[in-house]
């Protein structure tokens, strides 16, 4: 996850928590509503500046937003098992890779 997904994740949940809309806090933060969009769904690197203008539109202190940004940063995430797993059946070895074809070799006998 990124700086930006987590910050625009906690805004958009401050925003939903508190009823309003994205033309709500966009026009109390003086941005257009598809930017304040971008950037909730992380799309866009907002600067502190705007930052700044979205955590007063809804009251909330810029500190708190990085605190529970850092949190959803340490959260931890599952991890994806890239390794290749391999199984022998009598003369065929059979080689499985996540997201291709499995490949069959011949054993020489």
């Amino acid at each position: 996850m990124l700086l930006r997904d987590a910050i625009g994740g906690v805004l958009r949940q401050a925003r939903e928590r508190q009823g309003k809309t994205l033309t709500d806090v966009a026009g109390d933060g003086r941005l257009s509503v598809p930017y304040l969009s971008e950037i909730e769904r992380g799309r866009k690197e907002a600067s502190s500046e705007v930052i700044a203008s979205v955590c007063i539109a809804l009251g909330m202190d810029q500190s708190e937003l990085l605190l529970r940004a850092s949190t959803l940063l340490q959260a931890p995430r599952p991890v994806l098992d890239l390794t290749p797993r391999i199984r022998e059946s009598s003369s065929v070895l059979e080689i499985a890779s996540i997201g291709t074809d499995s490949a069959r070799v011949a054993l020489a006998a």
